[in-house]
């Protein structure tokens, strides 16, 4: 592939991307029957996926944390990997059809701080390997001997953090055993998180390094057909309660108003339950102008099946990713019957 040829390549898949992922995926919609799609009773096959699934069109590495410093002071941490196909298989070199692009963050109640990286694929700049497993581009990667214990660095400009991550707790799947619907018409991912964490390391802001600690969540997802052509965004919460019980929730946005919903109850102990469609409930109260966007800041979230009936506040307001593929991520504070804290992303709101 020639210069010009690759640069406008590039061009039209941060195009598309932006498209996509900024209006919540939107578009997702046209089943390709080159690339696999997610199926019902599939068996998870570990170590193997924790990898890369190149014959799915998109695929995340997805980790936030709620930390502190050791005077008490909040800190939300974002790591995340995205991959990308536009052709339903693999190859090395500059064949490689996979396009990988990744987020960092830091966010506290005063400031919120983001960069970005992409890579294509087939070149070594980018990708995953499962074992040992390692999450990399460029010079960012999350890796270890598997999911129960990584290093995780990343940085730009204004921060740079190093973190270490123990696993507390077995893996979670959603939906039907990691099958997990995401609207009426059938769409699908496979999906399922680690959010039993405990994390600690140091944060390198302009101030100099801090200190900080606190519990962790990674969600694995992916899919080739994520939603419907009707659903304009989504908002996604990942809850861990005093109690130590934790809440995975979502609803998915349509130009009706009608949207999807479903949720993961999982207790201290490891275990869970699934909620399908119209048993969790997310309604604004609060709507914050953030980068000339009105942007939802406070929820009141509800599933009444285990009398869950909570406030959730965002930490900081501003915490728009002002990245390539815009969104809104950051840490927030729970309170009511189930107080706590944890992290919601909001994507769709132009």
């Amino acid at each position: 592939m020639n210069v010009k040829r690759f640069l406008k390549t590039i061009a039209v898949i941060v195009s598309v991307l932006t498209s996509h992922y900024g209006r919540g995926f939107e578009g997702l919609d046209d089943a390709d029957e080159q690339f696999a799609q997610p199926k019902p009773n599939s068996k998870f096959e570990f170590p193997r996926d924790y990898g890369a699934h190149p014959d799915y069109r998109i695929e995340w590495w997805y980790l936030t944390a709620n930390l502190n410093d050791v005077d008490g002071h909040e800190y939300g941490l974002q790591w995340t990997l995205f991959r990308t196909a536009l052709r339903p298989f693999d190859s090395t070199g500059w064949a490689s059809p996979q396009i990988w692009f990744a987020h960092a963050a830091i966010t506290t109640s005063d400031y919120h701080l983001s960069t970005e990286r992409y890579a294509r694929g087939g070149i070594g700049q980018a990708g995953v390997e499962y074992a040992p497993f390692n999450a990399w581009i460029d010079e960012w990667s999350m890796k270890g001997a598997d999911l129960d214990s990584l290093t995780v660095n990343a940085g730009g400009p204004t921060f740079h953090y190093q973190m270490d991550l123990k696993a507390q707790g077995p893996l979670i799947f959603h939906g039907e055993n990691g099958f997990s619907l995401k609207s009426p018409t059938g769409q699908a991912s496979y999906y399922y998180s680690q959010p039993f964490y405990q994390i600690e390391g140091i944060i390198d802001l302009q101030d100099g390094p801090v200190e900080v600690s606190g519990e962790a969540w990674m969600d694995r997802e992916w899919s080739s057909q994520l939603l419907s052509n009707d659903q304009t965004g989504w908002d996604w919460f990942s809850l861990s309660f005093d109690s130590g019980a934790k809440l995975m929730g979502f609803q998915l946005r349509n130009n009706s108003g009608e949207g999807f919903s479903a949720a993961t109850w999982i207790e201290a102990d490891g275990r869970s339950e699934s909620f399908g469609p119209g048993q969790f409930f997310a309604e604004p109260e609060l709507i914050s102008q953030v980068t000339d966007r009105e942007i939802p800041t406070q929820w009141h979230v509800k599933l009444p099946a285990k009398s869950v009936d909570i406030k959730v506040k965002a930490l900081n307001p501003n915490a728009w990713m002002d990245v390539s593929i815009p969104y809104w991520e950051g840490p927030i504070q729970i309170t009511g019957t189930h107080p706590g804290r944890g992290y919601l992303e909001m994507t769709g709101y132009e």
